[in-house]
């Protein structure tokens, strides 16, 4: 097949688009710039690459006839951030026999009522992130419902993860002074009892995702979460984290708002991770997709530390 990936340097594409060359499609990759990918491989040799400001595009109008002038079998978009950007690119798609795979997020989902949360469930996004990307599948799922619509799918990330850039923490936020205290022993504040979750997912299995998603039109019209097997408690996942430079975790525990005050500029992120909890099923990507996830949360947490150790100046102690 011809894909085309919007926003293909990013994070999931540096796996995802080696993915899809070594099984054999002919991949377009679209970015904002000429950046290079997070991973280097020899497959980005075989790929057409469009340096597209979107957002600017958008703006004139012209994005989305830009991307059906390409004439993919498939669209995958990374990086669609409001509904009038997905409803463009949808209009200019339709009646070309392109298929849209959109890149959603768990966060469509607000505080769930039971665990793991099915794709159906506590579907009242708050803030606008979540409320923003719920509208786009909301409008993309409707397109696909139609008998003349573009087929679809929305694969719904958690916390995207790996080596290359920061990773939630136990305290759900990007501090990397969690990351030391927990190397050296010092205490680390977490909220209520630390009985709260997180929901990891590493970047390669996004891709595997998305490989499959694209492969299986039979799954169109649906949405799927795409996630790690397990989610992670806070205290689990500090403990465990800590055994890594062979230390036992010191925890102390506060309420929400005594810690989001004592984490600073990252507070507000441990509140936005906290007060949601996810923990997602991935019954559906499995049954409809094939998804099985290589990584556990705290595989792909341990890959991210350990890149982010080894980087001048971060503070972390390298792991053993």
């Amino acid at each position: 097949m011809r894909i085309v990936i919007i926003g293909a340097t990013g994070h999931v594409g540096g796996y995802l688009v080696p993915r899809l060359v070594e099984a054999g499609h002919d991949v377009v990759a679209i970015s904002r710039g000429r950046r290079e990918p997070y991973r280097e491989d020899p497959a980005w040799e075989r790929v057409e690459r469009l340096a597209v400001n979107r957002d600017a595009e958008d703006a004139d109008g012209v994005f989305g006839r830009r991307v059906a002038d390409l004439g993919a079998d498939v669209v995958i978009d990374m990086v669609c951030f409001t509904e009038e950007s997905a409803r463009q690119l949808l209009d200019a798609i339709r009646g070309t026999g392109a298929r849209l795979l959109m890149c959603g997020t768990i966060w469509v989902h607000g505080t769930t009522t039971a665990v793991p949360a099915l794709e159906h469930e506590d579907r009242d996004a708050w803030g606008d992130y979540g409320v923003g990307k719920k509208a786009i599948e909301d409008l993309v799922l409707a397109e696909a419902g139609r008998p003349d619509g573009v087929g679809a799918q929305v694969l719904h990330p958690g916390h995207i993860s790996g080596p290359g850039w920061g990773v939630i923490t136990p305290a759900g936020n990007l501090d990397p002074e969690v990351w030391r205290r927990l190397a050296t022993g010092e205490p680390v504040l977490l909220p209520g009892q630390g009985l709260e979750t997180l929901h990891h997912v590493h970047a390669d299995d996004v891709a595997q995702a998305f490989q499959l998603a694209a492969e299986r039109p039979d799954a169109d019209g649906r949405a799927f979460h795409v996630v790690s097997a397990r989610a992670l408690t806070l205290r689990g996942y500090a403990e465990a984290a800590a055994a890594w430079w062979g230390r036992e975790a010191v925890l102390e525990h506060a309420d929400l708002d005594a810690v989001v005050a004592a984490y600073g500029g990252h507070g507000d992120a441990t509140r936005e991770h906290v007060a949601r909890s996810h923990s997602m099923s991935i019954d559906a990507a499995r049954e409809h997709l094939g998804y099985a996830p290589r990584h556990t949360s705290l595989d792909a947490a341990r890959e991210a530390v350990a890149w982010l150790a080894a980087q001048e100046g971060s503070g972390v102690p390298p792991l053993p």
